[in-house]
């Protein structure tokens, strides 16, 4: 059994309820998960665009890091995701953040930026601060080195309710 840390991102249409089906599809796909509070965040990179939320889940799978990656994809492409713009606008976006370490050419855990943002790091420190997300740093150890990023907490428990 592995522990992965998925973050979870949206910045078009319902926000909310993109991040909601997300996390639904991740517990039905990969098993219960501890959520991070949810967080609004000012884009970084890219072109200009509104506000993301976001959060992180924590999963334990019996799954590999690429069948992960599957799933997470899989669930963007069910909810409309497009990749046309790098760092563009997008409904929802799905990252392996930590869990095992993996460097292929499809992913790379802990994701290489995961240290240097605020929106990883704040949920990640929140629901597993002792995730690895460097050189052998954890999120807890990595956040106070940040500068502030634009990230504010807007709500501890965000779940909505199971649509059908």
């Amino acid at each position: 059994m592995s522990r992965y840390a998925i973050g979870l991102g949206s910045n078009l249409g319902d926000r909310l309820a993109h991040l909601s089906d997300a996390l639904q599809a991740i517990e039905r796909s990969l098993g219960p998960a501890d959520v991070s509070s949810l967080y609004e965040t000012e884009p970084v990179g890219g072109p200009e665009q509104d506000p993301f939320l976001n959060a992180v889940a924590i999963v334990d799978t019996e799954l590999s890091p690429h069948q992960v990656l599957d799933v997470l994809q899989d669930i963007e492409r069910s909810q409309g995701r497009e990749r046309s713009v790098h760092w563009g606008p997008r409904t929802l976006d799905l990252d392996v953040v930590a869990g095992p370490r993996v460097e292929t050419v499809r992913l790379t855990v802990p994701h290489p930026r995961a240290a240097e943002r605020e929106f990883v790091l704040r949920p990640l420190a929140e629901v597993w601060p002792d995730a690895i997300v460097g050189a052998e740093l954890t999120a807890s150890q990595a956040l106070p080195k940040l500068d502030r990023q634009g990230v504010r907490r807007v709500a501890s428990d965000w779940r909505l309710p199971i649509r059908d």
